[in-house]
């Protein structure tokens, strides 16, 4: 694998009315992850980027970590600095923001 972590943001946008990723300032939380991982000299090991829905519209903006496969939801852009520090850095969970959804068999 290249990279150590990726983070995977949802940029989705649906029909006005609906809720979604996008509108709750999606490409905005992208630019940041992206600057504040080269402004910390993380780019080499740590990839983020944008994705398409994940089906969580309830919880967004969702952000998904690998390969740990955490998520997290209402991810706002005073949020991304400390996912950065704790999950990214030191591989904690940011528990305030964690989704856990039930395991499907």
């Amino acid at each position: 694998m290249r990279f150590k972590k990726h983070v995977f943001i949802c940029v989705n946008e649906r029909p006005e009315g609906k809720k979604c990723c996008g509108e709750g300032h999606g490409m905005a939380l992208v630019n940041e992850f992206k600057r504040l991982i080269k402004d910390q000299g993380l780019q080499v090991t740590m990839r983020a980027q944008k994705t398409g829905c994940f089906d969580l519209c309830a919880f967004g903006p969702t952000v998904m970590i690998y390969p740990e496969g955490r998520i997290y939801g209402k991810v706002q852009l005073s949020d991304v600095s400390d996912i950065i520090e704790l999950d990214l850095k030191e591989n904690k969970v940011v528990t305030r923001l964690l989704v856990e959804l039930p395991i499907v068999s």
